[in-house]
């Protein structure tokens, strides 16, 4: 679609601002149903798709993403717009700062439509657990479209945007691209810059693409992929552009099928689709290599200990007096313990709602003293001792 939509635009059959101006006629046509955004910004869409159509009229060339319509989940930093990762203890926080990913599309004139809804500080998987309000599946409105990255699902599946940004830490991008039945990649750690992410779990976090198309999926993620000096987990990618490899050709490529995937407690329809998967990427010549991951069983134990401890590290600032919204009307003095300490719990109090404040205290539990070494700490080993080489 991203491709398509690229040559309408430098042949003249369309413009980046009528493309823009049928996105918004379509979010405020559809979206209070839906309710895929929190803020949009429409303003600075419109100004930087006009932008690319005057470069396309002087002749330049242009990057396929250039004036390409997107959305951006609000965990996400815009520098002067709000960003609030839907919670009420960030309502009133304005970024200063881009995130990378922001700048490196905005470098390629890609536009963006809107910051998206999702689960509160992306604590969850159906997008309900918002401080704003649920998201619905736009095929069924009766229905979720996932979580956390909700939002920016229902909003590419139900024609809100041709893109998106999402997020993923335990599934947060993966689950809903599948609930909405499009593409969602949650790609290698340290692929993609995190600076400027709100954060959940920094050692498992990871930002990536929601498309229609698994070239559209690739050509975003090569437009965000790279080393970052703001961020060092990241790896240098060497300027590749991933939708080059998409031959259709996979005669000889090895697919591991891990066995522990296909237990008796998998639903026997997504059995059936997975084994319809298998068996075509067999007649398309791959190799299917049967596999057993031991360490699979460690697995969920291992992310509910080091996900909330590090969700309660990453939450801490969020106390009313450095970061966050303050119940207070007057900041407390430094040397009233007493009234620092009511701001502190009336602020988080108000501000997290009940699954951030769940994480929070589980986090806070396997980190206290007498505890951190008997799970945190034996979490870490487990998960080092049991990592794929």
């Amino acid at each position: 679609m991203i491709r398509h939509l690229h040559q309408e635009l430098t042949n003249g059959k369309t413009t980046s601002v009528r493309l823009t101006e049928t996105y918004f006629e379509a979010i405020e046509k559809r979206d209070p149903d839906i309710g895929a955004y929190l803020t949009l910004m429409k303003e600075e869409a419109l100004r930087a798709s006009h932008e690319v159509d005057e470069r396309i009229r002087r002749g330049e060339n242009v990057d396929l993403m250039a004036g390409i319509p997107g959305a951006l989940k609000d965990n996400l930093c815009v520098k002067g717009l709000r960003t609030t990762a839907a919670s009420k203890i960030l309502d009133n926080y304005v970024a200063p700062y881009d995130a990378t990913v922001v700048k490196d599309l905005r470098d390629v004139g890609a536009v963006f439509l809107g910051k998206t809804n999702m689960d509160e500080f992306a604590f969850g998987s159906s997008t309900e657990s918002s401080a704003y309000h649920p998201t619905r599946n736009p095929h069924d409105l009766s229905r979720v479209p996932g979580g956390s990255s909700g939002g920016s699902a229902a909003a590419v599946a139900g024609d809100l945007a041709v893109w998106a940004l999402g997020s993923d830490t335990g599934g947060s991008i993966r689950q809903p691209a599948s609930f909405c039945g499009i593409v969602g990649l949650k790609p290698t750690y340290g692929r993609v810059s995190r600076h400027g992410l709100l954060a959940m779990a920094s050692s498992l976090d990871q930002i990536g693409p929601l498309t229609k198309s698994v070239q559209d999926a690739a050509i975003v993620l090569s437009r965000i992929a790279g080393e970052d000096p703001m961020d060092a987990t990241t790896a240098e990618s060497g300027g590749k552009r991933f939708e080059n490899f998409l031959t259709g050709d996979i005669v000889g490529k090895r697919i591991g099928i891990p066995k522990e995937y296909f237990t008796e407690t998998l639903d026997k329809r997504v059995y059936a689709l997975a084994q319809a998967a298998i068996n075509r990427f067999e007649s398309l010549g791959a190799h299917i290599v049967p596999l057993s991951f031991s360490f699979l069983e460690a697995a969920l134990p291992i992310y509910y200990i080091l996900m909330p401890a590090e969700v309660s590290s990453n939450l801490a600032r969020l106390d009313g007096i450095r970061f966050g919204l303050s119940v207070d009307n007057e900041e407390p003095s430094s040397v009233d313990s007493s009234a620092l300490f009511e701001t502190y719990l009336d602020s988080r109090e108000y501000g997290f709602g009940s699954e951030a404040k769940r994480r929070i205290m589980l986090g806070t539990y396997a980190l206290s003293a007498g505890y951190a070494d008997k799970f945190y700490l034996k979490a870490q080993k487990v998960r080092a001792s049991s990592a794929p080489i």
